[in-house]
C-alpha cells in the first residue's frame, strides 16, 4: 500500500486526531491502486466460484477473503480453511464451532459453502460486502503499523456494534470476547487486569470481567455496548491504561539502565 495512515502522536490526543481525519484518510486509503486492483478482481470474479476448494485455489480471491475477517495471517492454511469451509457451521461438530475465535465461524457462515447448496459467492451484492469489510480490515491493519493501540481501538469499535446487537446471551457475548484475542486485549486493557488474567479458567475470567465491568463502566450487559458513548469510554480508558503501563515500563527500564551505567 503506498498510502499509509498518518497519526502523529499515540494515545488519547493520537485517537481524537484519527477520528476528526477518519474520513478524509479512509477514502485516501481506499484509492490506493493495489488495493483497487484487489477489490475489483474480487468483486469480478467471486461469483464463478462454486466451491471452497476454488476460492483457496485462487490466492488472490482468498487474501481478499480471510482479510475481510481478520484472518489475513492464514493465506498460507490452505488446507486448514478449506476443510473449515467445507465443514460449515450447522453441525456442533464443525470445525469453526471448536475454535474459541469467533473470526473463523464468521467467515464460514459468510460464504456457506458447507451450509447450503447454493453458497453466499452467486448472490450478486455478496462480492461489494466482502470488499467493504476488507478495506475496513485492511486500514485497521495499516493503523496498526503505526500504532498498535488505535487498531485495536478501531476494531473494537466496529465489532461491539455487531456483538452488542446479537442475540446470544450476555455470557455467551462474553465468551466471544474472551475468544477474540483483539477484543479480549482492549477490555483488559481498559479493566486494569494484570497479565496473568488469562492464565485463569476461562469461567473466572468470565466471572472477574463481568465484575470490573459493572464496577467501571456502570454494566456487564454487551448488549449496552450498542451506545457510543459507551465504546468511546471503553476506548479511552484503554489508551489512557495502556499510556499508563508504557510510561510504567519505560521509567522502570529507565532506572534499571541509570544502575546499570552507576
Amino acid at each position: 500500500m503506498s498510502y499509509q495512515p498518518i497519526i502523529p502522536v499515540g494515545g488519547l490526543v493520537g485517537w481524537s486526531f484519527l477520528q476528526r481525519t477518519m474520513e478524509n484518510q479512509t477514502a485516501a486509503f481506499n484509492s490506493d491502486a493495489v488495493l483497487t486492483r484487489d477489490t475489483d478482481y474480487f468483486e469480478a470474479n467471486i461469483g464463478k466460484i462454486d466451491t471452497a476448494e476454488q476460492l483457496v485455489g485462487d490466492r488472490r480471491l482468498l487474501r481478499v477473503a480471510l482479510g475481510a475477517f481478520g484472518l489475513q495471517d492464514d493465506i498460507d492454511n490452505k488446507y486448514f480453511i478449506q476443510k473449515m469451509l467445507e465443514d460449515g457451521t450447522i453441525n456442533d461438530d464443525a470445525l469453526s464451532n471448536r475454535l474459541t475465535d469467533p473470526r473463523y465461524k464468521e467467515l464460514v457462515s459468510a460464504f456457506g459453502f458447507g451450509d447450503f447448496d447454493i453458497p453466499s459467492s452467486k448472490i450478486s451484492d455478496f462480492g461489494t460486502k466482502i470488499t467493504a469489510a476488507f478495506r475496513e480490515r485492511s486500514f485497521e491493519v495499516a493503523v496498526g503499523e503505526q500504532n498498535d493501540d488505535m487498531r485495536l481501538s478501531l476494531n473494537a469499535d466496529r465489532e461491539l456494534v455487531d456483538l452488542a446487537a446479537d442475540s446470544s446471551s450476555n455470557d455467551a457475548k462474553w465468551f466471544k470476547i474472551l475468544g477474540s484475542s483483539p477484543l479480549k486485549s482492549v477490555f483488559q486493557a481498559a479493566l486494569a487486569m494484570p497479565s496473568a488474567f488469562g492464565q485463569l479458567d476461562i469461567d473466572k475470567q468470565l466471572e472477574l470481567f463481568k465484575d470490573r465491568a459493572e464496577s467501571v463502566f456502570g454494566t456487564s450487559e454487551i448488549s449496552d455496548f450498542s451506545d457510543p458513548a459507551l465504546r468511546e469510554k471503553l476506548i479511552e480508558r484503554q489508551l489512557l491504561m495502556s499510556q499508563i503501563n508504557s510510561f510504567q515500563t519505560s521509567s522502570s527500564a529507565s532506572i534499571a539502565l541509570t544502575l546499570l551505567q552507576s
